[in-house]
């Protein structure tokens, strides 16, 4: 299986770039992760709200392939400890998923279009996150539940 991030728009904060390409590395020890990053839509500020959501959401569905089990990191979404998540990602990983996909939205969440797309919502927290914060988040968590599967001392309980 391979895990791919799926974000809307450039992170611009050198730190959080970072930060998140480490977590992606070490996550590379166990399985293949990756990050993809749709464009931002230009003169975003002139359109209505939904037409952007309606843009960014053909840009998204583009990016899906057919097999993809798709998870929208949405504040609507079902929430996690960290042990539960783990135990999720590994219950993915042996029902022979090809890729999970997950999804960041872009500042105003999904087009219904994506929604209909997805099998599944995950809330990382009932508060809400910059882009850029919630790829460092995501990263670091789906790191923490490797180690976990693999009974390695990053996780305290």
């Amino acid at each position: 299986m391979k895990i791919i991030l799926l974000v809307v728009g450039k992170s611009t904060d050198s730190h959080f770039i970072a930060a998140s390409e480490e977590y992606v590395k070490r996550i590379n020890h166990y399985l293949p992760m990756g990050m993809e990053v749709v464009p931002e839509l230009r003169n975003a500020k002139n359109l209505p709200v939904d037409v952007q959501k309606e843009r960014e959401g053909d840009l998204l569905l583009k990016a899906f392939q057919p097999g993809d089990h798709i998870v929208l990191l949405d504040e609507k979404g079902k929430q996690f400890t960290s042990m539960a998540f783990a135990e999720w990602l590994n219950k993915k990983m042996v029902a022979g998923i090809r890729r999970l996909v997950f999804v960041v939205g872009g500042p105003y969440g999904f087009s219904p279009r994506v929604y209909a797309a997805a099998q599944e919502k995950i809330s990382l927290s009932a508060m809400t996150f910059s882009h850029q914060m919630i790829r460092l988040v995501f990263t670091e968590q789906v790191y923490r539940a490797m180690t976990i599967l693999n009974n390695e001392p990053y996780h305290h309980e």
